[in-house]
Parts: C-alpha cells; structure tokens; sequence
C-alpha cells in the first residue's frame, strides 16, 4: 500500500475505522488484526469505489463488511488477517479509548446485534439516517426508529452493569 494513498485516503479515516474495528473485537491483538484488514481491504478494492457515493460513506461500508465478515470467520474458527502491526500514532489514537466512561459504552454496544452496533456507531459519528441507511443497506425510515431502540438498550445495559 502506497504511503500517499494511506495518508490521503485511509489516514482521515482512522477514527471511525478504529471505533468500527473496537465494536467488534474484545482483545488488542483482534483489533491490531481487524483494522490492517479494513485497510488492506480499502486499497485491494479502491479501483471499485464508484463515486456514487461519497468516499467516508464507502470507507463505513468496507469497514463494516470487513469485521461482519471476520467475525463469522472467527466463530467458525478461521483465521485469515494481514500481520503488520499498527503505526505509533494510530496506537496513540486507540490509547484515547482508556477512558471508563468510552470502554462502559463500548461494552454495552458489544451486547449488541452486529447490524445494530453498525448503526450505533455511525449514529455516534454523527451520520445522518438516509447516510446509515446507505451504508447498512436499510431503508431511511426505519433507521429513527431503530436508533431510539438501541439507545434505550445501551442504557439499560450501562444501568445493569453501571
């Protein structure tokens, strides 16, 4: 992967990358092995970005499909990452998660359906629903109805565990 392609089309990506690869590992070196993935998947496949969307909106989808896809493999027992380590500053950006308050919500979004943290997460990223409904392949009009479900379970999950 090309240092400039990395750093103008994965780079100012990373944040939510990260947050997507977090949701759905529970151990650094899953995360480590998830998020090389995502990367790896994203310049394999950037010949196949269509400009019908826009790049941050195709970037959420490779990353979602990417871990949905590796956590099946995982349950099945398979394995199948790329091995490079991550860069010093993205491991900078994954030490910001320390905070008790973030890991409390990420282990309550952990509690849920793989397609519900999806949605979480880009509702947290401030995604509009018609953009949540693009990526996850919903229709807008549900995407409301479901946020409000998911917060209500997220914080009866924190208030279970809290």
């Amino acid at each position: 992967m090309g240092s400039d392609f990395y750093q103008q089309s994965i780079l100012p990506y990373a944040g939510i990358i990260i947050k997507i690869c977090r949701a759905y590992t529970h151990n650094h070196a899953d995360f480590e092995d998830y998020y090389q993935e995502v990367c790896l998947q994203i310049w394999r496949s950037r010949a196949n970005f269509n400009e019908q969307a826009k790049w941050s909106t195709w970037v959420y989808k490779v990353a979602l499909n990417v871990c949905l896809t590796h956590l099946k493999q995982h349950k099945r027992g398979e394995r199948r990452f790329a091995s490079d380590a991550l860069s010093e500053l993205e491991f900078d950006e994954v030490k910001a998660f320390d905070s008790d308050e973030i890991n409390q919500l990420y282990n309550a979004i952990k509690h849920l359906s793989e397609i519900d943290r999806a949605v979480i997460l880009l509702y947290l990223e401030e995604k509009s629903y018609a953009e949540i409904a693009e990526i996850i392949g919903a229709s807008s009009n549900s995407i409301g109805v479901r946020v409000s479900r998911i917060k209500e379970r997220i914080n009866k999950i924190i208030h279970q565990t809290g």
